[in-house]
């Protein structure tokens, strides 16, 4: 069965967000498996807002492992407290960051990634991974961003712990 995103027309970003959020739940809601969920999930950020690079990082054996993405090829593992990915991890909150040429160690999977979010994904005390999502524009995230972002992450670490 083929899934559709609508997303109204020329919606500010509160409203796209609010809008795309309930549709996520209701794509990942009667499926079972993790990564197709995340695949979905990364697929309708993409769809909707056009990042340069949308996916996940999942925490195993204490690195971070490259999960379901849209966009150019990325970084496999990331340590933990590395980059923007690894630092949101270990300081388990999420990091916008306006200009990632200015982020100390910034890991540059790709040169065209000017700015960037990291939102953890948490069940219960430990984090399950992250939502790393880059921008080809500078200074692209917002309070916004990190509202409706760190939303998505509950749902999204809600539903792989349901599915493990």
């Amino acid at each position: 069965m083929a899934e559709n995103i609508h997303i109204p027309p020329h919606a500010t970003k509160e409203a796209r967000y609010r809008s795309l959020l309930p549709q996520i739940d209701s794509l990942t809601a009667r499926e079972t498996d993790p990564v197709a969920n995340l695949a979905n999930t990364a697929a309708a950020l993409m769809q909707t807002f056009r990042f340069l690079w949308t996916g996940f990082y999942l925490a195993r054996d204490g690195e971070l492992v490259l999960g379901p993405f849209q966009g150019p090829v990325a970084c496999t593992r990331i340590a933990f407290g590395r980059g923007v990915c690894g630092t949101a991890w270990k300081e388990r909150r999420t990091i916008i960051v306006p200009d990632v040429a200015q982020f100390p160690g910034h890991i540059a999977c790709s040169t065209d990634s000017k700015s960037e979010i990291v939102v953890p994904l948490f069940g219960g005390e430990h984090i399950l991974g992250v939502l790393d999502i880059d921008s080809d524009r500078p200074n692209d995230f917002d309070a916004t961003d990190a509202l409706y972002l760190s939303h998505l992450a509950r749902s999204v670490a809600a539903m792989i712990g349901a599915c493990k």
